[in-house]
């Protein structure tokens, strides 16, 4: 999650308020996608699978 100004590959979501900008392809992969606010910070998770493409070990951590 980082600041970023939208570009047309981008699609805007109004949240309660906050204006989310996601790519429009990210998002067809990885929706729904959920952004919630925890005691450490943002905690983004979505049905994105990584493990496929993601180089090293998936049980590391």
């Amino acid at each position: 999650m980082a600041l970023d100004e939208p570009k047309d590959t981008d699609e805007r979501l109004v949240v309660d308020g906050f204006q989310y900008i996601v790519d429009k392809d990210l998002l067809a992969m990885a929706q729904p996608i959920n952004i919630d606010f925890t005691p450490m910070g943002f905690h983004v998770t979505g049905n994105l699978n990584t493990t496929e493409s993601a180089g090293g070990c998936a049980t590391c951590g």
